[in-house]
């Protein structure tokens, strides 16, 4: 029997990033987030909520660009780290020893330890509540090969990447694959 409970956010798990962004007159930026997601293929565009009083929001607002930067499962006191602490009261890239690479596309940098990096340019913000959503164009795909396999795609085993489940608080990793699109051909049995 199921259970009407009350509503909130339930989708789970979601990814856990690195987001790298950089305002005029202030340093490089990290804000963690799980308000992440795909919404496009072609153009290729992602989603990221920030809440307005984040000192992230206003860089990525000023200046139209973010970088997702994708951690490993090695990286999780840094993304841990950058969702806690304030980058108005102290300089996360140097706190944690990171490493601020310029981005080939947009003016925010992107995290040179972090094996995937996602250059984005904001073509759109909404107010949708108690986040803003930011849609990026990704305009740059920046991948270390290190987590490639020999097809040249990039491999979750090896990447080792970080998801939040937000009812819980709680950072897991991916355990197998389990099924590749399409393997039922689009028939029941």
């Amino acid at each position: 029997m199921k259970k009407l409970i009350e509503k909130g956010t339930y989708l789970f798990p979601t990814p856990a990033a690195m987001i790298s962004c950089a305002g005029a007159g202030t340093p490089p930026n990290i804000i963690t987030l799980a308000w992440v997601g795909v919404v496009c293929s072609e153009p290729p565009i992602v989603s990221i909520s920030v809440r307005p009083g984040r000192h992230s929001h206003g860089q990525i607002k000023e200046s139209g660009a973010f970088v997702v930067n994708i951690p490993r499962e090695s990286q999780l006191r840094e993304l841990d780290f950058c969702g806690v602490a304030s980058g108005r009261n102290v300089d996360k890239f140097k706190a944690l020893g990171l490493t601020p690479v310029p981005g080939t596309q947009v003016s925010a940098p992107l995290i040179k330890e972090c094996p995937v990096n996602l250059e984005c340019r904001v073509i759109d913000m909404k107010s949708l509540g108690t986040h803003d959503l930011f849609l990026g164009e990704i305009v740059a795909v920046h991948v270390d090969e290190e987590v490639m396999n020999d097809k040249g795609i990039m491999d979750i085993s090896l990447l080792r990447p970080i998801a939040y489940c937000p009812q819980a608080a709680q950072y897991w990793n991916l355990k197998e694959a389990i099924g590749s699109y399409g393997f039922t051909g689009g028939k029941v049995n």
